[in-house]
């Protein structure tokens, strides 16, 4: 059971640190809390919903898609709604929900209230050790990883992605070193959402896809966020593993919702002992 659990948790905790990712790297970088970050996961399912689901699309053909078609809805809704707001929490908040509130009915008119389904396009198990593992969890584990591997080496090693540090630590003295603030607020948020999409689309069909299946992850990556730290992409990862354990263990010792419960419980008593988080308030 011990191993089960843990494997369990690992898997959870990836797509976790897939949906804080992009949800830290928006507060890191333009200090907006990001509240449609779960509308956008909705849609990532939903494009693979149409493409591999209707059309016969490859199902990774079909995730990339919807990273890129999210990509380019982020630049543009950034650029009209989001700009004005860089830096003002409270008015980017309310944007954000607005936003959600938006896509979520966009999706309700489109598709109706009914959750749709998929064919899982693995399927099967393998064991490690004492665990049983599903190969459509292992898959979307692995491209996690990927997503994961890919998104430092960016942030580390690539001159947008050090133009994307730069900006959050210190916005004017970046500016004067020639670095473009808007151009990377845009690509901050078309990455991030993109992040949202592909982490929707690996879990399109392992979970049934509706217009309201976005607000869950959302509080989830918002626990992950806080118990990491906002802005820290080092907290995201480990408050992404840390929940993801503690929801395996404590679901199948007692509930999922007393897993939920717990999950929250933690982050109240992170936000009263440290406020920051456990990785502080840092740059991405």
């Amino acid at each position: 059971m011990i191993e089960q659990m843990i494997v369990n948790g690992l898997l959870a905790g990836f797509i976790y640190i897939i949906m804080a990712l992009g949800f830290t790297l928006i507060f890191g970088i333009m200090r907006i809390v990001n509240f449609a970050h779960g509308e956008f996961y909705m849609a990532g399912a939903v494009v693979v919903l149409f493409l591999f689901g209707a059309l016969g699309w490859n199902f990774f053909l079909a995730v990339v898609m919807a990273g890129f078609l999210a990509a380019a809805l982020g630049i543009v809704i950034e650029r009209v709604l989001f700009r004005p707001l860089v830096g003002n929490e409270l008015p980017g908040m309310i944007m954000s929900l607005a936003v959600g509130i938006t896509l979520q009915s966009i999706a309700l008119i489109l598709f109706g209230p009914s959750e749709q389904s998929i064919e899982r396009p693995f399927s099967g198990t393998w064991q490690l050790v004492n665990a049983v593992v599903p190969w459509d969890r292992t898959v979307v584990a692995i491209a996690a990883l990927v997503i994961l591997a890919a998104f430092y080496l960016f942030l580390k090693y690539s001159r947008l992605g050090l133009a994307m540090q730069a900006v959050a630590q210190d916005r004017e003295t970046a500016s004067l070193m020639g670095v473009e603030s808007g151009l990377i607020y845009a690509s901050a948020f078309g990455i991030a959402c993109a992040l949202a999409r592909l982490a929707g689309g690996l879990m399109a069909p392992i979970y049934t896809i509706g217009p309201y299946m976005g607000e869950l992850p959302m509080l989830k990556a918002f626990v992950v966020v806080i118990l990491g730290g906002l802005g820290s992409v080092p907290g995201a990862v480990l408050g992404g593993l840390l929940i993801g354990l503690s929801e395996s263990v404590l679901s199948t010792l007692f509930s999922s919702t007393t897993a939920l419960i717990a999950s929250f419980t933690i982050v109240l008593l992170i936000v009263v002992m440290r406020p920051t988080g456990l990785m502080g308030r840092g740059a991405p």
